[in-house]
């Protein structure tokens, strides 16, 4: 049963900095795509980052890089994405999600409900 959990939200202020944490179960860690995506209301679903763990190739969207780092931590099974210079439109809530390998992280083809409920990011100006 593979479950991803995501967790540190909360608010900030514009310019702030937090770090979100991604606790996973129930599948191979290494052998996995794993990443964050947001949703705000009104808007897409949007791709934020992805690591593989195995080798450390990372993704970063246009918005994040340079602003957002993404890492895991393969003794505890968690990736971590910190994020600084945070801005309004950053605001939505983020979910991590597994697939598996990079092409179909890309695609967003998603391992099926393995993410929970997110964690709300709200940036203030």
């Amino acid at each position: 049963d593979v479950q991803l959990q995501a967790s540190g939200g909360g608010v900030v202020q514009a310019g702030g900095s937090l770090r979100l944490s991604c606790a996973t179960s129930g599948f191979t860690f290494d052998d996995y795509a794993i990443g964050w995506f947001r949703q705000a209301p009104g808007k897409r679903r949007e791709r934020v980052s992805a690591i593989t763990p195995k080798d450390g190739e990372t993704f970063y969207s246009d918005s994040a890089k340079g602003r957002f780092t993404i890492s895991s931590d393969n003794s505890k099974n968690t990736v971590y994405l910190q994020m600084s210079s945070l801005k309004p439109e950053d605001t939505a809530i983020y979910y991590c999600a597994a697939a598996v390998d990079f092409i179909a992280w890309l695609g967003e083809a998603f391992i099926h409900d393995s993410w929970g409920q997110g964690t709300l990011v709200t940036v203030s100006s």
